[in-house]
C-alpha cells in the first residue's frame, strides 16, 4: 500500500486540469499525488472517438490551462489532434500518468484516509479527484421486442463512422449532437434513414453567448445539488443550426419521428400502426457518469445521483467530483479541477494543522509524565 495526499482518477480534460493544479500547488507527482487512467493511451475520451469526427467538426474543445492547443488542422481526426495534444500537455508538465490502470473501488480506510484499490495496487489518500467522465457507461434503453431484432444494434461508443452503412436501411436513435452527427453522415451513403427522438428536439439559431452558458450550467448544477443524475450541458443548450444542420432540414434529414413503441424482428413499430423496416438500430442515446467505483462510499442520494456543492461531495468532502454534471464541458472541467484542488488544498491545511495539534498535546503528555515520576 502507498500513501499520498492525492489520488486523481481519470486522465482526460478535467483529470490533466486537476494534475496540473496539483503541480502547481507544489505537490509532485507519484510523491505527493498520483494520476491514475484506464485508457491505453492519452486523449481521454478523445481517443475513443470515431474517425470522422475531424476537429473542424468538434464543439468548442477548450485548452487545457497553461497550454494553449494552436495550428491543429480542422480535416484531421479529432482523436488523433487531441491524442497528440494530451501527451505533449503530459510530457511538458511532467504529470507521469500511470496507464493502464483499472480502478475497482474506493472505500474507508483507517486514520480519515480513503483507501483506492486499483490494478496495480491500493494507495491510501487524505483525498480524492474523481475524473472519471461517462464514455465507459453509455445509455441503452429498453424496448419490448429488442432481443427479437435481427439485424445489428450498436451505440455511438461504438460507432465506426459512416462506411460500415452504405445502403442500409439505418433507424438512428436520440436527439443530442452526436445522433444528428451519425444521421447526417449515414444519409450519405445508407438506402435509408429514420431519426427518432423521445422529445421534439431544439434548434438554436444564433450565438450562444456567456449568459446562455451559464443559464444553461445552471440548469444542471441545480440537478446535481438536489442529488439528481446529472443532465449534459448540451442537452439543455439545444443543437446549434449550421450550414450542414440546414441543409439537411432542407432535404429531410432532420425529419423527426416520435419514439418508437417496440422493435420487431425486422425494424422499429409504433402503437399508431406505423413501421419501418431496418438493417440497423443506432442508439445515441447519451451516456451515464462513471461512478461505480464509489459505491462502497455510500454517497449516492435518494434521487439516484451524488449530491455536489462546487465540486466537493456533500456526505464526503474529502472526494471532489470533476467533469460531473455542470462541469462536464471543456471549459467546466478546466475550472473544475483549479476549485478542487484549492479545496482541497485547504483540506490539507487543516488536517496537518491537527496532526501537529495532536503531536504537541503528545509531546505535553510526555513532559508532564516525567515531571510526576520526578517528583
Amino acid at each position: 500500500m502507498r500513501s499520498v495526499d492525492v489520488v486523481v482518477i481519470g486522465a482526460g480534460q478535467a483529470g490533466l486540469s486537476g494534475a496540473y493544479h496539483l503541480r502547481r500547488g507544489g505537490l509532485e507527482p507519484d510523491r505527493d499525488f498520483v494520476v491514475l487512467d484506464h485508457a491505453p493511451a492519452p486523449g481521454g475520451a478523445w481517443q475513443f472517438r470515431w474517425p470522422s469526427l475531424t476537429y473542424g467538426k468538434v464543439h468548442g474543445m477548450h485548452s487545457l490551462p497553461g497550454m494553449e492547443l494552436t495550428g491543429a488542422d480542422d480535416e484531421r481526426p479529432s482523436s488523433e489532434v487531441i491524442g497528440e495534444y494530451f501527451t505533449r500537455y503530459e510530457r511538458t508538465f511532467g504529470l507521469r500518468v500511470h496507464r493502464p490502470v483499472e480502478v475497482s473501488a474506493v472505500r474507508e480506510g483507517e486514520d480519515g484516509r480513503l483507501l483506492v484499490e486499483t490494478s496495480e495496487g491500493t494507495y491510501a489518500t487524505r483525498s480524492l479527484i474523481n475524473a472519471t467522465g461517462t464514455w465507459d457507461r453509455p445509455f441503452w434503453p429498453r424496448y419490448p421486442g429488442q432481443e427479437t431484432f435481427r439485424g445489428r444494434q450498436l451505440h455511438t461508443a461504438d460507432y465506426p463512422g459512416p462506411a460500415e452503412f452504405a445502403g442500409q436501411r439505418v433507424v438512428v436513435v436520440g436527439g443530442g449532437a452526436s445522433g444528428t452527427q451519425h444521421l447526417m453522415e449515414i444519409a450519405e451513403v445508407a438506402a435509408e434513414t429514420y431519426w427518432v427522438t423521445r422529445r421534439p428536439p431544439v434548434f438554436r439559431d444564433g450565438p450562444f453567448g456567456a449568459e446562455q452558458g451559464r443559464a444553461a450550467v445552471a440548469m444542471v448544477e441545480e440537478r446535481v445539488r438536489r442529488g439528481l443524475p446529472p443532465q449534459s450541458v448540451v442537452s439543455v443548450t439545444g443543437l446549434p443550426v449550421t450550414d450542414a444542420v440546414r441543409h439537411a432540414r432542407e432535404s429531410g434529414v432532420l425529419d423527426r419521428l416520435p419514439m418508437i413503441d417496440r422493435i420487431t424482428p425486422d425494424g422499429v413499430a409504433w402503437d399508431d400502426g406505423r413501421a419501418v423496416e431496418a438493417d440497423v438500430i443506432l442508439w445515441a442515446t447519451g451516456f451515464r457518469a462513471a461512478v461505480d467505483h464509489l459505491a462502497p462510499l455510500r454517497l449516492r442520494e435518494r434521487g439516484g445521483g451524488i449530491r455536489v456543492e462546487g465540486t466537493r461531495a456533500v456526505r464526503d468532502e474529502r472526494v471532489h467530483l470533476v467533469g460531473y454534471g455542470p462541469s462536464a464541458s471543456t471549459i467546466g472541467a478546466n475550472r473544475a479541477g483549479r476549485a478542487a484542488v484549492r479545496a482541497i488544498g485547504e483540506l490539507l491545511r487543516r488536517e496537518r494543522e491537527r496532526e501537529q495539534e495532536g503531536a504537541g498535546a503528545v509531546d505535553g503528555i510526555g513532559a508532564a509524565a516525567e515531571v510526576a515520576s520526578a517528583a
